[in-house]
């Protein structure tokens, strides 16, 4: 295998790899959000229908129990904004599901394009990156924990995939054809 080929192919390695870290910490970080959502947007509509219960607000002694439910239905919202929460989870899992789209993409040309002719290959590479282009152009940025989170879950092996480890499946490599 030339050089330049071996070149691309460890390339197509890094931006898989980045891409699976991208896309870890987007799902880490969508999944979070799904709850903070639930804790800051769904339940305070409940606790306001708890204080504008008319039952409760008719009984004598549940004065207090009304007016923290509508003190936490009033402040929750206006919490939520200020601690900058209110991302669209919309955008995370679009930008999570193009990130794991492309690692599966780059791993196919590293894996199967590769073997084809070394044009065909390079030509393969350059569209994947202005994909990978069009994926970073985003300033979506999620925090660090999310990051960490991720790393410790593919560290631990949640997604490495069992046909990788079972050698009678496995197709010969291209470098070692031959020997």
């Amino acid at each position: 295998m030339e050089g330049r080929t071996q070149n691309l192919i460890d390339e197509c390695k890094r931006q898989e790899e980045s891409c699976l870290y991208t896309s870890t910490t987007l799902f880490e970080w969508l999944k979070s959000m799904r709850w903070y959502r639930l804790f800051f947007v769904v339940i305070p509509i409940a606790l306001g229908g708890i204080a504008a219960w008319p039952l409760l607000k008719q009984q004598s002694g549940y004065e207090w129990l009304t007016g923290i439910c509508a003190l936490l239905a009033g402040l929750a919202p206006a919490i939520y904004k200020a601690l900058n929460l209110d991302v669209s989870l919309d955008v995370i899992a679009k930008h999570a599901h193009q990130y794991k789209i492309l690692q599966d993409r780059f791993r196919q040309a590293w894996r199967v394009t590769a073997l084809s002719a070394a044009e065909d290959f390079e030509k393969e590479f350059c569209g994947l990156m202005e994909r990978m282009d069009v994926a970073r152009s985003s300033s979506l940025t999620p925090p660090e924990r999310f990051f960490k989170r991720a790393r410790t879950k593919i560290q631990a092996g949640h997604y490495d995939f069992s046909i990788d480890f079972d050698d009678s499946k496995r197709l010969p490599d291209a470098t070692n054809e031959g020997k």
